[in-house]
């Protein structure tokens, strides 16, 4: 998992960057400035997610070093799948939403936010977990 979450911070993160030049400068003479501030905001939130993602896999990495944290595992898995189909739900929605004016991606977007805020709840899980299964070695 640590790989996966390491593919998908680094595809996500080139994907918002340029999605954001392509905003910039091919967008904000065509879209509403509604619109496209939905647009930035899928943008932004994708960033974020892909840092998050980074985190995690680099977490994970950790993780796999010390055989004491297995249980922390669970929780940064979890994380990891719901930041990945979050951003997809969430950013992507607002992306085809702007693009194409198709409303029914308007309720995706709910739902990308609900898997974003549940891989928040499972890294505060991993991080208390973690914190009690840490022993420092004497």
């Amino acid at each position: 998992m640590p790989q996966l979450a390491l593919i998908a911070a680094t595809a996500y993160g080139f994907i918002a960057v340029a999605l954001g030049a392509f905003a910039a400068h091919s967008l904000k003479d065509t879209l509403t400035p509604e619109l496209l501030g939905a647009f930035q905001t899928g943008v932004q939130y994708q960033m974020y997610h892909a840092l998050a993602l980074l985190m995690v896999g680099l977490w994970l990495q950790h993780c796999r070093q010390r055989a004491e944290h297995q249980s922390t595992n669970v929780w940064l898995n979890r994380a990891c799948g719901l930041f990945i189909i979050g951003t997809l739900l969430f950013s992507g929605s607002l992306y085809g939403l702007t693009l194409t004016g198709f409303r029914l991606f308007g309720p995706i977007t709910p739902l990308g936010g609900v898997c974003l805020l549940l891989g928040w709840l499972c890294l505060l899980l991993a991080a208390l977990k973690s914190s009690k299964d840490f022993t420092p070695k004497t």
